[in-house]
């Protein structure tokens, strides 16, 4: 009843009407044309999903709301994978919201598990785009951080940096997310000269 409550309140209730015309099987006696029309609409449908329990599990992330931003996140992996694959890189950005939501809840061994299946799949894509890789990086560091494992934090952020300032450029605000979080652990080493820097740079 608790998980079915959270889901509601995550994602279900906006999504439930939607729902209904993708779980419906199609009658067995339609044309070529029409089934092709039909297979057209259900892909739009199924991306419109995605990118709708992706904006939800954001907003909850972005308002403090991990546990709220799990259900949501859940449903963007689970439509992200009926229409690309379990393994496309087409996953992986719901992967990071869910490692995300994971380390803002407490479950940290949950988070690396989606971590690691993130990785994995970036390292089994070679022409990975940098807008992914960048975002992994990121995510790796919040994560260490959360750990207490500074230096690897600061590792994974430095990548996260020079990747986004070399495809977006260095006063980029996809750079600027790096710059704060890696910030944020110098200030937590007590290094308020090279966070206040950081911070200034932001």
């Amino acid at each position: 009843v608790d998980h079915q409550k959270a889901d509601w309140i995550s994602i279900h209730e906006r999504i439930c009407q939607l729902l209904i015309p993708i779980r419906t099987s199609l009658p067995f006696l339609l044309s070529e044309k029409e089934r092709k029309h039909s297979k057209e609409q259900l892909l739009k449908r199924q991306k419109y999903l995605i990118h709708l329990a992706s904006s939800a599990a954001q907003e909850f992330l972005s308002d403090g709301k991990h546990k709220e931003a799990i259900p949501a996140a859940l449903h963007a992996l689970r439509f992200s994978a009926e229409v690309h694959g379990s393994s496309s890189v087409q996953l992986v950005p719901a992967y990071l919201l869910l490692a995300e939501a994971s380390t803002g809840a407490g479950d940290l061994p949950q988070a690396s598990k989606y971590l690691s299946q993130a990785q994995w799949i970036v390292l089994r894509t070679p022409d990975c785009g940098v807008d992914v890789q960048y975002k992994l990086h990121r995510s790796l560091g919040l994560f260490c951080a959360a750990e207490g494992n500074f230096d690897q934090a600061l590792y994974h952020l430095a990548n996260d940096i020079y990747l986004a300032s070399s495809t977006f450029g260095l006063k980029s605000i996809e750079a600027s997310g790096g710059y704060f979080h890696m910030a944020t652990v110098f200030f937590r080493q007590n290094k308020m000269d090279i966070a206040n820097s950081l911070y200034a740079e932001v």
